[in-house]
């Protein structure tokens, strides 16, 4: 259980601010043997999403306070995913796992008000996709 939920911290924490490697954590363990792979890229997933919701939350939720030194993003950032956002729109969170760009896209679909459902499914298909690729990677299928 303990395997699960370190996965779950590190995928969670990747997916948010904090410099943390889950792929590293995932392909660790399911190379390590006694856990279930599917469920392995199960937990990966979720605590990445929800990761991502965080951002999306403080996106939505916390943007008047961007002036403040521990605020998570700086300016160029915000205005790089707003650039992003306005040339390919929702579809851009389908790129939400890609490490440094990720995060600020999430972020600015919360700003942008980018509805939940829509922000949901699209970041859970690409996480959960990047995650079937470290487990495929991490087994020799590709």
């Amino acid at each position: 259980m303990s395997g699960y939920l370190g996965l779950f911290t590190a995928a969670f924490l990747a997916a948010t601010i904090l410099p943390f490697s889950s792929e590293a954590v995932l392909a660790g363990l399911s190379s390590a043997g006694g856990f279930d792979v599917l469920w392995l890229w199960a937990v990966a997933t979720l605590g990445n999403t929800l990761g991502a919701l965080v951002n999306w939350v403080l996106g939505r939720w916390c943007l008047h306070w961007q002036d403040r030194k521990w605020f998570p993003f700086q300016s160029d950032d915000l205005q790089k995913a707003d650039r992003w956002f306005a040339k390919w729109g929702v579809w851009s969170l389908l790129l939400s796992w890609v490490p440094i760009i990720g995060d600020p896209i999430t972020f600015a679909a919360g700003f942008l008000r980018v509805n939940f459902g829509v922000f949901m499914v699209l970041v859970t298909l690409a996480k959960g996709g990047r995650y079937a690729v470290v487990l495929a990677l991490a087994h020799g299928f590709l």
